[in-house]
């Protein structure tokens, strides 16, 4: 978790917000069952609005009380897949964002949230997907995985930028499916995000091997002027990875 977040939601709080989470906290600490209750009241009482790093102040206080609990293991893995299930969206997300805290907090959670993941990555709700892909997430999904999990976010418009672990994990696999994914976009006449095009240029003869830079000299205009429009975009921007 990155450490800016809880500094930033005690300064959001309210002296009002502050106490009641603290209390919350504390009420979770001596019973975890409490958190059911509790857990759907943190917006009204702490707020929704955004933090940084694309949290709000509710995933935050949401995320303190889930590293409240005083579980590990399966107990942990269970109070947490009841809350996801039976929550609400916000709700959801805050559990989502809190994987990579409960895996710091407790050494035997392991990858055992991923099922939580995979359920958001099968969804189209964009709010879900990119909270999933966090961290936890680029530690855990296997190769496949998180390339699909990569596509997928090109697909539902979610920037490169909000998905963890694309330093580490975007290889030369990822940079195939991504130039196919551009050239069914320029075939369609339809322009590429830009973000793919660093991943793309950190792998060298995968745009050609697409086949995609022949659409320039397509018959049918739309192609043709998207095709130009791409490669001038992929021409522009620097590999992933340079500074």
């Amino acid at each position: 978790m990155d450490p800016r977040i809880p500094i930033a939601l005690d300064q959001r709080l309210t002296a009002g917000a502050a106490a009641w989470l603290a209390d919350a906290v504390a009420r979770v600490g001596a019973d975890p069952a409490a958190v059911r209750g509790i857990f759907p009241a943190v917006g009204r009482h702490c707020g929704r609005g955004p933090l940084i790093a694309g949290w709000t102040v509710a995933d935050a206080a949401r995320a303190r009380l889930l590293a409240a609990l005083p579980l590990s293991g399966t107990a942990l893995v269970e109070e947490i897949t009841a809350l996801h299930r039976y929550g609400d969206g916000a709700e959801q997300r805050a559990v989502l964002r809190s994987l990579d805290l409960l895996e710091e907090t407790d050494a035997t959670f392991a990858d055992r949230g991923l099922p939580l993941v995979r359920a958001a990555l099968r969804s189209n709700d964009t709010d879900l997907i990119e909270a999933a892909l966090g961290p936890y997430a680029a530690r855990h999904l296997d190769d496949g995985s998180y390339r699909q999990a990569v596509l997928k976010s090109v697909f539902c418009g979610i920037p490169l930028a909000r998905v963890a672990g694309m330093a580490e994990r975007a290889d030369r696999e990822l940079a195939r499916m991504l130039v196919d994914f551009a050239h069914e976009r320029v075939a369609a006449g339809r322009d590429v995000p830009a973000d793919v095009w660093p991943v793309v240029r950190a792998h060298p003869g995968t745009l050609e091997a697409s086949g995609l830079p022949a659409e320039t000299e397509s018959s049918h205009p739309d192609r043709r002027d998207a095709a130009v429009r791409a490669l001038a975009a992929f021409s522009a921007t620097a590999p992933a990875g340079a500074v």
